[in-house]
């Protein structure tokens, strides 16, 4: 391959070459329409336009970095303090440069004052850890002291004791010598560990000391940035004070407006009162008419109300026995109530215990499932508690919605009532002040009658003045910021006999309550004390007096740990002090308390009470937590329902196992808290004439507003004036004036009933009296009074002394009021608000001016507030009515012009001039310089200003380089009278410069099929907006966005995108002209050199369809080789700039696609020949990347650690610590978590589109692997680039069963058994989708059982796939899932497995002789052989549900032996099994083995106990039968041998097992079982052999026995058979517990034995144990034939 070599040769550039041709496009499917990328393309031209506004991104990054220097980790550690402080040298840098710039500007943007701000917050933070390092340091000292000064001590004190111990020792005295040792050596061993803490605290300090260096060094740091936000914070204040006279400029013009309605608004108001007059007149003749004949019907009317008055006393009456019949009907509701309480205790009792018996239930059935119970339970109590929660937040919303509105409601029929009632009263007032006293009197009643149906109204009109009922109070109660305070405020200037006799009748209430004004809270009603209360409360406070004596002080336990004791209160409340603030009557207010355990050890606390004066208004809920330990928290909750508009104070007490201790209560009503925010105006020096405005807020703190005037001060009438020059040390401003708050409240109700301004004058004789501040004077009022005063005397310094000899002393009858109130001089200050309050200042004579006011309020409870206004006027014969000329913001190099305006107060004509300071005389020049001015007139002059380059060396001090403020004092001198007057111009210069950076661009080499794309920033220097735009661009070069024109902002940078599209190969120079709107021009250089490769791309760009993860979407292309000749005359050759062109031949290339590209090019490499073309397979396959999928793995394995960890049990106080939280590389990919997080991010996935570039090298010449290849050499610049879109979106449907696995593994399956699985798919798109389904092999073992055919969105639904093997080997097919665009593959896969198994018993298991009644137990071993796991059961023929069936047949003793084929024997008596096996059921892994635990345990005697054990795999195949035999005794011996004289099958009747006295004392009187031992000889054998047999005789090994010789047996008749020639081994012998012995017997026929006649021989065998057992064997001895079958 040649791309190694190339790769070595290509020169990496930082030039990005997207590619532009748009003719070049290519479609994605066979036949589809072209899916337009229209999003994507919106996408690139927002992220175009968003590079306009380059300018905050740089602000973002500083934040950045800042956010990286101060928080990105704590500075309290040195090891983290090192770090940065590594870094802090170019942060520091980074940061002064990015605050420089900020500078520049002259309003902040929001984003920057955010920066700003994060920074002011660092610093801060850094100071204060520079704090509590020195607070450490200091602490550490003091400790080290106090070591030291103990080391001294303990010295001192070693020193002394050896001293005693010499004189001891001389004197012999021995106990005290011993004890002056033990003393000794203690302060050793203390002087030692004194020692130790002082090198210990030693330590600390250096290292605390050190850390703190380590801070103040990067504190010393950043004191530049210090200075330069200091910097930035004065600016801005500047720039806030222009907005505020900008804002007062444009209030000033709203006032004007205001005033010009104000007239209209008053002439209309005149000629309504003219028309009111009229009518007033007309309604008073009327009146005189209609008087004679309302006499006439007084009497009738007056009749009337008697009967109406006789009426409503029956209704009265028969209202009370309504409410005597509703307290009866209450009592009985009460009754029911308590009954129904108890009904409703019960059924929660039951409701209790039910849910513990579920709960008990879940348990049980977690617990059988194997899952968490723990876990589950808290799950399943959080849901339900969360939908109880759910539910109680519906229904509190639900009712706080009918609230809202039915206050409305009130609200709105309260004002409209309150409206009505109003214009009532002042018509009535308007009719009563001209009716004569017969007139009023008629129309009393009709008032009286709506007043009665205005009661509600007025009721919530007049709650200020009492408290009121609840019921009344709820309906007059509006919420904040409502209409209560409005009525209030009405209310209160109402007055008159009316409004008297109105406030008598509406405020009496039904019956007495709370609510009465003179209701004791803590005096018991006469008529309301109840014998069987009073007993219940007396009753009680016995109970809580007894309480409170078992826990005296003396009584309680003090709490103390190993060196101290706890002292003071055990528990902390958080807060402190419950505080009802600003309450309202007949509202409830609830607040949660939580109190902390502050003592050493565990401790417990109990509600004792709450104070006397609070039970009627507060209750307190609180359950009692039981014993808790240190540093746990409990909670209780206090409600507070007010029925009094009274402040309240109280504690909620409390006892606890150390003490009593209690929590302070408030509750505080609704009160005014009244400020102002300056108590003196200094309006400054100003000309005469003009007119100053100044305000003054009044702030309402608190939550009841009231109503204000403002008016002079009572002992200041008049404005003072001093108008002889004062002396240097004499402060002008006064900070207090005199009045008397008392008496200014008092006839504040007076003032407030005054509607217009009034302005009043000063009398001769009164004085002032100074006026206290309502609040002190700070350390700011000082210090703007004394510069106050030195801008005072400066001022007075420039005045000529002939000014102050033409001044005249007005008398104080002809001194006008210069100082005055504004508009606004009454009104109403809401709660938690601020009204502003306007001062003018006229000046109208030379001097000094000041006047006090004063602010009255109507709430008696709020004081006068005070303040000042103090201004000087200037008489200046000639004057500038505009003093700053701001000629706003100016260029370098540009004339600006103004006319500046001059007027004369002079009674004759003055001659002036201009002077300009020298060093701006270049620049600003005033036309004409010399001029006269007419007397009472004004004379206009021409300013120009044209900024030279020089203006900041020139202007030296009277230019602001960073601010670039330009602020030139000009002097108009008055050539007679020898006096100046002064005007400042202001301006802001700046340069008009654009800087485009990098001046040059070189595009390097560039295809003809190609485009290349530079970026260039351009930089706007100046503080003004400019625009700019690239004319005369040449064909080839294109500017974006808006084809390089548009406006750039103040000192924005704007990045602009340079494109270079060369026609043809040839070497590239030019200029770039970017233009300004001023015919400014700035030029840029280009460079470039145009490249023809000798192949071609059919399309280089390729738009992939949306592709769904893990889905293929496919394109085609054609790689062209159109050079077929090399003659450049007839059509353009492949060639590098002007260089040789390239040779016609073969040409081969290669795609090299990025290693992080989900994209496949097939064939990447190739040759294509002249005139010949390639096609070639672009195949866009999206997946998730692998690393992000392992790092969501390993936060969701740390999220589910972290619950487990909750609940891990302590140890030694301690809990255990989390094993190490999984990295990401150590998870697979086939683990579940990896899955598990595969599955979560792509139904996360909100799709993603990228752009990848592929370079694909050419180079001439045959590729490697075809004939004639060798060595290729390419250049770099013949590449051709392929442009891919790849748009990437969320599969429409996922597999969420198995952790989202798309394979679906079997495993192993036993051969003809079938396995069912579901696979679970969901709909995670918007819309219902239709899914399709591949065809599985037909012969195969897979079988899609359910398919799915359509899913709706979010809907999941289950496939079922079954596979059932029919061979021993791997199945493995796909099955292809074709959703809308996109395919879903599931793998399946399964393995046919022949199961085998072995047993490690063969035949019959015996479990041998076992006492009845007791159990033995036999393991029986089976082992699995295959590779499958191996379900099983375990089966016995006993318990067989067809053994009732087979019974029916023959019984088994009738039959022969060989025809019998029952199993199952003899059973017990209890109906149990007599053999048991364990386990019944499981699976046996492969390769491993099972162990069955075979018990047998038989309930009476018998020998003939069987039964048979089946092992069946799979539910259905048996792959075991094991036989099963056992025998049981009554008694500890057996025999075994022989043939049995008896049937094997028991009789039906159920014997006594237990021996009578008699048969175990008494010799047995006959044997107790016959045993016939056959003894064959086979005749013919050689040599001949004795017949053998023989008897086994045992001891069952039981506790019953004794440990030796517990069974002895002997064989009698010994004689007998010896003469029948048997001979016996071993007759007699002892066994030990659970032995066996055998009792061989052997016969030789003697020669005389008669066949015809075998010998016969009885003997009896006996056994003695616990009782004496006699057996009869029948010895028989035959002879038979070698070839006679045995019987």
């Amino acid at each position: 391959m040649f791309c190694t070599h190339l790769w070595t040769t290509l020169q990496p550039g930082c030039l990005e070459r997207p590619v532009s041709m748009e003719d070049h496009e290519l479609t994605h499917s066979e036949g589809e329409q072209q899916i337009s990328p229209q999003p994507f393309l919106e996408e690139e031209e927002e992220e175009d336009a968003a590079g306009q506004f380059s300018d905050v991104e740089g602000p973002w990054k500083e934040y950045e970095l800042e956010e990286n220097l101060f928080g990105g980790g704590e500075m309290g550690t040195k090891d983290t303090s090192g770090d940065v402080g590594d870094q802090s040298d170019s942060s520091t840098e980074s940061l002064e440069h990015s605050l420089g710039d900020i500078s520049n500007t002259r309003a902040l943007l929001a984003e920057e004052r955010i920066h700003i701000a994060a920074v002011q917050r660092n610093i801060k933070l850094l100071d204060d850890m520079v704090k509590e390092k020195k607070l450490v340091v200091q602490k550490t000292g003091q400790k080290l002291c106090a070591c030291q000064l103990r080391i001294k001590m303990l010295a001192e004190q070693l020193d002394r004791v050896d001293m005693e111990i010499e004189r001891e020792k001389e004197a012999g005295n021995v106990p005290a010598l011993s004890r002056l040792r033990a003393v000794s050596r203690r302060l050793h061993s203390e002087l030692e560990r004194e020692k130790e803490s002082e090198l210990i605290i030693d330590l600390k300090l250096n290292q605390d000391k050190m850390e703190m260096w380590e801070i103040e060094i990067e504190q010393g740091k950043y004191e530049a940035i210090r200075d330069k936000l200091e910097q930035e914070e004065e600016q801005l204040q500047r720039h806030y004070q222009e907005q505020r006279e900008g804002r007062i400029r444009k209030e000033r013009r709203t006032a004007l407006q205001a005033e010009g309605k104000r007239r209209s608004r008053e002439q209309k108001e005149e000629k309504a009162q003219k028309e009111h007059e009229e009518r007033k007149k007309k309604i008073l003749e009327d009146a005189k008419r209609n008087h004679k004949k309302a006499a006439c019907f007084l009497k009738q009317s007056t009749a009337r109300i008697h009967d109406k008055i006789a009426k409503e006393e029956e209704k009265t009456q028969e209202h009370m026995e309504r409410r005597i019949q509703a307290v009866l009907s209450l009592k009985t509701s009460i009754t029911s109530n308590r009954e129904k309480l108890q009904t409703l205790q019960v059924l929660n009792k039951a409701k209790a215990l039910e849910a513990k018996e579920e709960e008990m239930k879940m348990r049980e059935a977690i617990l059988a499932e194997g899952g968490n119970v723990v876990q589950e339970i808290f799950l399943h109590k959080r849901q339900l508690k969360h939908e109880k929660e759910e539910q109680a937040f519906r229904e509190l919303q639900k009712s706080r919605k009918i609230e809202i509105v039915s206050r409305i409601l009130k609200e709105e029929a309260s004002l409209h009532k309150q409206k009505e009632s109003q214009s009532r009263m002042r018509a009535t007032k308007a009719r009563g002040k001209v009716e004569d006293p017969s007139v009023q009197r008629k129309e009393a009643w009709p008032c009286r009658e709506e007043t009665c149906t205005r009661a509600g109204g007025a009721t919530a009109q007049e709650s200020w003045l009492s408290p009121s009922p609840p019921s009344l109070a709820g309906e007059g109660t509006a919420p904040e910021g409502g209409s209560p305070e409005v009525t209030a405020q009405d209310v209160l200037w109402e007055s008159g006999d009316d409004e008297k006799e109105k406030e008598k009748t509406l405020l009496e209430p039904e019956f007495p309550g709370l609510w009465g004004q003179e209701y004791d809270l803590h005096k018991i009603p006469k008529e309301e004390v109840d014998p069987t209360q009073l007993a219940i409360r007396a009753l009680k406070k016995e109970v809580s007096e007894n309480k409170m004596e078992e826990f005296q002080p003396g009584s309680l336990a003090k709490q103390t740990v190993p060196g101290r004791e706890h002292k003071g209160c055990a528990f902390h409340s958080k807060p402190s002090c419950i505080h009802f603030k600003d309450f309202d009557v007949g509202q409830t207010y609830k607040k949660k308390i939580i109190l902390t355990n502050a003592s050493y050890s565990v401790n417990y606390c109990r509600l004792v009470g709450i104070s006397e004066c609070l039970k009627d208004f507060i209750s307190v809920h609180f359950d009692p937590p039981g014993k808790m330990s240190s540093g746990m928290s409990c909670e209780f909750v206090v409600t507070f329902k007010p029925m009094i508009n009274e402040s309240l104070a109280g504690e909620v007490m409390f006892v606890a196992q150390t003490g009593s201790f209690s929590v302070p209560l408030q509750c505080t009503v609704k009160s005014c808290v009244l400020a102002l925010d300056k108590e003196l105006i200094d309006f400054g020096s100003h000309v005469v004439g003009e007119t100053i405005s100044r305000t003054i807020s009044l702030t309402n703190s608190g939550a009841l507003g009231t109503r204000f005037q403002v008016q002079t001060s009572a002992g200041d009438r008049s404005t003072h004036r001093a108008t002889a020059k004062p002396a240097p040390g004499r402060m002008v401003p006064r900070h207090s004036s005199g009045c008397d708050p008392e008496e200014e409240g008092s006839s504040s109700p007076g003032a407030a009933g005054l509607g217009k301004q009034v302005r009043i004058c000063a009398e001769p004789g009164e004085e002032v009296t100074p006026c206290a501040a309502q609040q002190p004077q700070g350390p700011q009022s000082s210090s703007a009074t004394e510069q106050l005063d030195q801008e005072v005397l400066s001022m007075r310094s420039d005045l000529d002394t002939d000014n102050a000899r033409d001044s005249v002393e007005l008398s104080p009858e002809e001194t006008p009021v210069e100082i005055m109130l504004g508009k606004v001089t009454e009104g109403e200050v809401g709660p938690f608000s601020s009204v502003k309050v306007p001062v003018l200042f006229v000046p109208a004579v030379p001097g000094d001016v000041r006047a006090e006011f004063v602010i009255v309020f109507d709430n008696p409870d709020c004081k006068p507030l005070c303040f000042s206004a103090v201004g000087v006027a200037v008489d200046v014969p000639l004057w500038v009515p505009n003093p700053d000329v701001d000629l706003r913001i100016c260029l370098y190099d540009r004339l600006y012009q103004d006319c500046v305006t001059l007027r004369s107060r002079a009674s004759t004509t003055l001659r002036f001039k201009f002077e300009v300071c020298k060093e701006l005389s270049k620049h600003l020049e005033l036309l004409p310089r010399t001029g006269y001015i007419q007397a009472q007139s004004a004379f206009s002059a021409q300013l120009k200003f044209l900024p030279r380059q020089s203006l900041p060396e020139d202007a030296g001090n009277y230019f602001n380089a960073e601010t670039r403020i330009l602020e030139v004092p000009v002097t108009i001198v008055i050539m007679d009278k020898a006096r100046t007057a002064n005007f400042t111009v202001h301006a802001i210069v700046s340069s008009s410069d654009l800087e485009i950076s990098p001046a040059e661009i070189n595009f390097g080499h560039c295809t003809i099929y190609e485009a290349v794309q530079a970026n260039v920033t351009v930089t706007n220097k100046c503080i003004l907006p400019q625009e700019f735009g690239f004319v005369g661009l040449p064909e080839f070069v294109e500017v974006q966005p808006n084809d390089g024109f548009g406006v750039i902002l103040p000192l924005e940078s704007l990045t602009l995108d340079i494109i270079f599209k060369a026609t043809k190969a040839k070497e590239y120079s030019f200029d770039l002209t970017c233009t300004t709107e001023i015919n400014r021009q700035f030029k840029l250089s280009c460079k470039a050199v145009g490249v023809h490769p000798p192949l071609e791309l059919s399309h280089s760009l390729v738009q992939f369809a949306a592709t769904a993860l893990n889905s293929v979407s496919e394109a085609t292309l054609d790689v062209l080789n159109p050079h077929v000749s090399g003659n450049s005359l007839i059509h353009a050759v492949p060639r590098i700039g002007t260089g040789e062109p390239a040779p016609v031949g073969p040409t081969s290339f290669e795609f090299h696609v990025p290693e992080d590209c989900p994209v496949t090019i097939t064939p990447s490499v190739g040759t294509v020949l002249p005139g010949q073309k390639s096609s070639i397979r672009v195949s866009f396959s999206p997946a998730l990347p692998e690393q992000l999928v392992r790092e969501e793995a390993a936060r969701r394995l740390s999220r589910a650690a972290v619950p487990e960890a909750g609940i891990q049990p302590e140890n030694n106080g301690s809990r255990k610590s989390l094993t190490g939280e999984p990295k990401p590389e150590e998870l697979k990919p086939d683990s579940d978590a990896y899955r598990a997080a595969q599955a979560s991010l792509m139904r996360s996935f909100s799709g993603s589109f990228k752009k990848y570039i592929v370079p694909c090298f050419v180079a001439s010449g045959q590729a490697a692997g075809e004939k004639g290849s060798g060595h290729l050499s390419c250049s770099p610049y013949n590449t051709l680039y392929l442009e891919l879109h790849c748009p990437a979106v969320a599969p429409p449907v996922l597999v969420t069963s198995d952790s989202g696995d798309s394979t679906v593994g079997f495993g192993d399956v036993s051969v003809g058994h079938r396995m069912m699985k579901r696979i679970t798919l969901q709909n995670i798109s918007l819309g219902r989708v239709g899914l399709g389904f591949s065809a599985l092999n037909p012969n195969g073992p897979f079988l899609l059982v359910r398919a799915v055919r359509m899913l709706e969105p979010g809907e999941s639904k289950a496939l079922v796939i079954s596979f059932c093997p029919d061979e021993d080997k791997w199945f493995c097919e796909t099955l292809d899932i074709r959703v809308a665009n996109s395919t879903l593959n599931l793998s399946l896969s399964g393995h046919g497995v022949v199961p085998g198994t072995v047993c490690s018993v063969e035949g019959v298991l015996d479990m041998g002789y076992v006492m009845a009644g007791e159990q033995v137990t036999s393991t029986v071993q089976v082992q699995n052989t295959s590779s499958l796991a191996l379900p099983f059961c375990t089966q016995l023929d006993s318990l067989s549900p067809t053994r009732d069936r087979d019974r029916q047949s023959i019984p088994a003793f009738l039959s022969s032996s060989g025809q019998r084929t029952e199993f199952v024997g003899t059973q017990n008596y209890s109906g149990l099994s007599v053999f048991s096996v364990f386990p019944t059921e499981g699976e046996i892994e492969a390769g491993k083995s099972q162990e069955f635990v075979v018990t047998f345990s038989p309930d009476h005697e018998s020998l003939y106990y069987s039964d048979r054990l089946r092992v069946v795999l799979f539910g259905k195949q048996t792959a075991h039968e094991i036989p099963l035999r056992g025998a049981a005794r009554e008694h500890p011996m057996f025999v075994e041998g022989g043939l049995p004289l008896d049937v094997p099958v028991e009789s039906l009747a159920v014997t006594s097992s237990v021996p009578s006295q008699e048969a175990l004392t008494a010799e047995p009187q006959e044997p107790v079982r016959s045993l016939l031992l056959l003894l064959e000889h086979v005749d013919g054998g050689s040599p001949a052999e004795p017949a053998r047999a023989e008897l086994r005789v045992g001891a069952v090994d039981t506790p019953l026995l004794a440990a030796k010789k517990a069974v002895e047996f002997s064989l009698d008749s010994l004689p007998e058979l010896e003469r029948a020639g048997i001979t016996v081994e071993e007759p007699r012998g002892a066994l030990e517990r659970g032995q066996e012995r055998s009792i061989r017997v052997s016969w030789a026929p003697p020669a005389e034995l008669s066949v015809s006649d075998p010998p016969l021989v009885t003997a009896l065998l006996t056994l003695k144990g616990d009782i004496t057992e006699c057996y009869r064997v029948l010895f028989m001895a035959r002879v038979v034939s070698a070839c006679a079958p045995t019987p």
